[in-house]
């Protein structure tokens, strides 16, 4: 189970590593160093308020969620509690940080209100909605298919947090990725049974996880979950070289989480497999540097992509359009009739054989070889 000393550790030795820490996650949070966690996702108790049985139409019972640590005498002792453990998460938290709380309608809204009166600052609602959801067996609701994450950053001063923004899009077909995750279940395979049974009732899919560590982490961070339950966080982190901090009451779902993330190996490819540069973080390289370096030509026809658009580029950087002049990104915005356009993304060049190429394509190109990428 120990991997110490096999992934990257940059932060305080007193903070165990890649380790379930057995106890109620308010008085373990107290025991961590201030400002050491990278990411939290936590997974609350959700307090549902379940009042009968649940019986599906052959009679058979629906195991529900009631096990003895979502239960609260009350919505004020389970108010008191949530405020307890975020205002350790906040305290544990860089100031380059970010939590995820994850919730159904049973609790999220009051778990939102706490955070934002804590001085959290919520960044995105996250829609978990869930490809194979179960039936509402009575008829007398609408089905419940989602479940919400929270995202947020500590407070609104906070300036700087990890957002894969590059990553996210080409995981998603090249498009932004949206705030709503269609996402199974965890089942077959991957859920964990004891004789024939769910080990753990909310065990949450792999998939969910890996977008939230790949999102908002770096190879090498550090991820805490204060709510460990059978280790779907540290099966993740370990498969996207992270490292995770684990804090767990129960010692069976312990056991359990120990056994499954030692028989997942090591990731032993380089950090290029893992990490996604954004462009905001490459070098920068001017329009006019693709001018000067006969990338593009003095006199040269632009193009918006749909060519309903040609601008002349001028030997200063500017484009002429129409009776406009200015730069590639005011004449991209003039054309639109908008305030502001990144040029980058508007233009394209055709080659010889006429095919239009983006020049953000070509200012890559000029990167790589002149050995600046």
């Amino acid at each position: 189970m120990q991997q110490r000393g096999l992934l990257e550790e940059r932060d305080s030795p007193r903070l165990a590593l890649n380790e379930i820490i057995q106890g109620n996650c308010i008085e373990v949070l107290k025991t961590l160093p201030e400002k050491s966690i990278d990411v939290i996702f936590a997974d609350p108790p959700y307090n549902l308020q379940l009042q009968n049985e649940l019986f599906r139409p052959n009679q058979t019972i629906v195991a529900g969620v009631d096990d003895d640590w979502d239960q609260f005498a009350s919505f004020n002792a389970y108010d008191q509690f949530t405020e307890n453990w975020l205002k350790e998460c906040q305290r544990v938290l860089k100031d380059t940080g970010t939590i995820w709380v994850i919730g159904s309608y049973h609790n999220i809204f009051r778990v939102g209100k706490i955070m934002m009166d804590l001085g959290y600052w919520i960044l995105n609602d996250v829609i978990w909605y869930k490809a194979n959801p179960m039936p509402n067996f009575r008829g007398t609701r609408f089905q419940n298919a989602t479940e919400t994450m929270i995202w947020a950053k500590k407070s609104s001063d906070q300036k700087n947090y990890t957002f894969n923004y590059q990553a996210m899009k080409h995981f998603n077909d090249e498009k932004q990725m949206q705030s709503v995750w269609f996402i199974p279940l965890c089942t077959g395979t991957e859920r964990i049974k004891l004789d024939g049974k769910k080990a753990h009732s909310t065990q949450k899919p792999e998939a969910l996880l890996y977008r939230v560590i790949l999102s908002s982490s770096n190879p090498g961070d550090i991820i805490l979950d204060p709510f460990f339950g059978s280790g779907t966080t540290g099966a993740v982190a370990k498969k996207l070289r992270r490292n995770y901090v684990g804090i767990e009451l129960s010692s069976a779902y312990i056991e359990l989480a120990r056994e499954r993330i030692a028989t997942i190996p090591l990731t032993l490819c380089s950090d290029a497999a893992l990490v996604t540069k954004s462009k905001r973080d490459a070098p920068r390289v001017s329009f006019g540097q693709l001018i000067e370096s006969q990338y593009l030509r003095v006199g040269q026809q632009i193009f918006s992509k749909d060519r309903r658009v040609t601008a002349i580029i001028k030997a200063d950087a500017q484009l002429v359009w129409n009776d406009q002049t200015g730069s590639m990104h005011r004449i991209a915005a003039l054309t639109q009739d908008k305030p502001t356009f990144n040029g980058w993304e508007y233009w394209y060049y055709a080659d010889q054989d006429d095919i239009l190429t983006s020049i953000d394509v070509l200012r890559e190109k000029y990167r790589v070889e002149n050995g600046i990428g």
